[in-house]
């Protein structure tokens, strides 16, 4: 009992430079919110243009687009009576900044310049960014004229600064921010901020939720308060897989959970808190109080609006619940499975084409794409229209309904064995059956005739042949006539990919599916085995399709006997 507070964030599946797509999911993120009796909105980093525009952000047309899609979010009648933070980048004083946009009514309260860019790993933010370094300092930020004329405002405040509203004060952090030793959050804690917003673009990597919820979680633990987290969903066109799992957390513990792998593209996730719990857990820590005393004062916007109602005494709030995490086999299964299906839709392909040794790493390979099958089917029968519609204009028929994974299989994926005079018995067995268990649109094919064709090229003009060697030819032949069969393996493939379609008249072409050879030496099959083994049971424990999954499984174990 005491003053209650709704807050939402998102999981959003944005495209880098897809403003009207982006646009549209923003507003019906809104709308839900708003549905849900929110009273603040935080979206992922960087939403309106998308998180993965590398260099295109050096364009000013990307500015430009972005302030488009802005006016017509602040100019949307569904929008009013709710805190939206918006993600987008802007140039203040000819330096670039990865900002959020915080705005109420048609006026923007704040934009608040990112502090610390991501930089390592997969990350290149200070290559198009400049971090803001001039900490609880704010600017004048001139408008635009098109925003100008929507909000009668010249200009705003640019800045690290806070929100104070009628009941509540509310800081911001931006993704790297809460990774960093000196997140902003501690500071703002101390000095009185009881709600933090993160919006992150945050990739998948295994075990990397645990992390972001230990972090979470630990910023509330030590100085009391309310996090909301939203990040971006989906591949973005890019080479990552951004994972969600969108979460609001209250005094170090979990309260609301957004799922991690997920083919919607929109997800919000809502809490009703009590601000009332806060400051009761920040009263017992005197060592907080007495930090609190000290500390350096943050600029405070002021905004004549409460995220709390008058009447609110009696209204129920979110309780604490435990993190419910995937093991590191799901994450496998599951991951790639939903960037393959956000690559695919997006790429306006017909499928995919994998050539199938009958291998680990191949093997594998299809069956992620089956997984993918799955959650497709799952999502379709959970009444998933976007995931419908994509499906029917990628197979071609209006009509369609994928109900079962190996027939959905069998219209997205080819698989192609093909054979040399060195290949077995046994692997073209394996293929065949993992094939024929995932319900693939399988082919056989000899490539011997192409690799005798080049080699005789090589022999009329060198004079010599190369021989492999257990026929007594040396280890650079060897290694040089196994080249020779991957790169005419690789050529017929990508010809196969681009035709395969058209011989049985349908439209479109398939997405290359490449596997490396790099794990199957017979000193790593028991390890691969076990790793395989519990790949495959997470796989069909998720999707709860014991009766798709269980030969799949012995299929997989026979492919990792290797001779």
């Amino acid at each position: 009992m005491g003053r209650t507070v709704t807050v939402a964030t998102c999981a959003l599946n944005q495209w880098a430079l897809d403003f009207e797509g982006n646009l549209e999911r923003i507003l019906k993120s809104i709308e839900i919110a708003k549905e849900k009796g929110a009273r603040y909105r935080l979206g992922p980093e960087l939403e309106i243009c998308g998180y993965g525009c590398s260099d295109h952000y050096y364009e000013s047309d990307i500015l430009l687009h972005s302030f488009q899609v802005l006016a017509k979010l602040l100019e949307s009648p569904g929008i009013q009576d709710i805190i939206c933070d918006i993600g987008m980048p802007i140039m203040h004083r000819n330096v670039r900044y990865n900002c959020r946009v915080i705005f109420l009514n048609k006026k923007i309260l704040l934009i608040r310049p990112k502090i610390a860019l991501a930089n390592s790993g997969n990350y290149r933010e200070m290559r198009w960014f400049t971090p803001w370094n001039r900490l609880r300092h704010v600017e004048e930020y001139f408008l635009p004229r098109m925003i100008q004329e929507i909000t009668a405002q010249e200009s705003v405040p640019f800045g690290d600064a806070v929100l104070a509203t009628l009941d509540t004060c509310i800081g911001t952090e931006i993704c790297e921010e809460l990774w960093i030793p000196t997140s902003p959050h501690i500071e703002m804690g101390i000095d009185g901020v009881e709600i933090f917003t993160n919006s992150s673009a945050s990739h998948h990597v295994l075990r990397k939720a645990d992390t972001r919820v230990e972090l979470v979680n630990s910023a509330t633990a030590k100085n009391g308060g309310i996090y909301v987290l939203a990040n971006q969903k989906g591949c973005d066109g890019d080479r990552l897989y951004y994972d969600g799992c969108a979460m609001i957390s209250m005094n170090g513990a979990t309260v609301a959970q957004g799922r991690q792998f997920s083919l919607d593209d929109i997800e919000v996730l809502v809490a009703t808190l009590d601000l009332e719990d806060v400051r009761s857990y920040r009263a017992e820590i005197s060592s907080r109080n007495l930090a609190a005393s000290k500390v350096t004062p943050y600029p405070r916007i002021k905004v004549n609006f409460a995220l709390s109602n008058s009447d609110d005494i009696c209204t129920p709030t979110n309780e604490p619940i435990q993190w419910k995490y995937h093991s590191p086999e799901e994450e496998i299964s599951l991951g790639p499975a939903c960037w393959l299906w956000d690559y695919l839709r997006c790429s306006k392909q017909g499928g995919f084409f994998l050539p199938l040794s009958g291998g680990v790493d191949s093997s594998s390979a299809a069956c992620i794409v089956y997984s993918m099958c799955l959650q497709i089917c799952y999502a379709v029968k959970n009444g998933n229209q976007t995931v419908l519609d994509d499906v029917r204009r990628i197979v071609n028929d209006e009509m369609y309904i994928p109900k079962e994974a190996q027939e959905l299989c069998g219209r997205l994926l080819t698989t192609c064995y093909m054979a040399s005079e060195n290949s077995s018995q046994d692997t073209y067995d394996r293929a065949k059956s993992l094939a024929e268990e995932i319900g693939s649109y399988h082919i056989n094919i000899n490539i011997d005739g192409a690799v005798k064709a080049i080699l005789g090229i090589f022999s009329t003009v060198m004079r010599r042949s190369p021989q492999y060697q257990v026929h007594g030819g040396s280890t650079r032949e060897n290694l040089a006539l196994q080249n020779l069969q991957a790169r005419i393996r690789m050529v017929i493939g990508y010809l196969f990919a681009q035709l395969c379609l058209w011989t049985r008249g349908m439209p479109g072409g398939l997405l290359v599916l490449g596997t490396a050879n790099v794990d199957e030496r017979r000193s790593q099959q028991s390890q691969l085995k076990e790793r395989a083994t519990k790949i495959f049971s997470a796989c069909q424990l998720s999707h709860k399709r014991k009766e798709h999954f269980g030969p799949l499984l012995c299929n997989i174990k026979r492919c990792l006997s290797v001779p």
